[in-house]
């Protein structure tokens, strides 16, 4: 992320100019920044302790359905036939594999 901010800032400040450090804008972009990375990966490593990693990365494939769902319903971005159907299919395989998921032993 921080190799993507350096490399987008030029373009940022040619565009925005003075108008970046604006307080209340840097408050929203921190925020922003807090809550769509730093937040989600802590949970994400908090899960990944939790539950068996082939579960967590199964689960991990979620996302870009999640994302698709958010985009409809938040966005009002149309989702074609075959995304649906995509997108169903990964989640019966996610709730598959969660279902059977077996909790590794622990050999002392």
């Amino acid at each position: 992320m921080a190799v993507g901010a350096v490399l987008v800032a030029p373009l940022g400040l040619v565009d925005g100019g003075g108008d970046l450090l604006d307080p209340a804008l840097l408050a929203q972009g921190l925020a922003v920044a807090i809550l769509s990375s730093a937040i989600p990966y802590s949970l994400e490593l908090e899960a990944l302790r939790r539950i068996p990693a082939g579960l967590f990365g199964v689960m991990m494939s979620l996302e870009p359905g999640i994302a698709a769902l958010a985009g409809f319903v938040v966005l009002g971005q149309d989702l074609v036939g075959r995304e649906v159907v995509g997108i169903a299919c990964v989640v019966i395989a996610s709730a598959g594999a969660a279902r059977t998921a077996r909790r590794p032993t622990v050999v002392d």
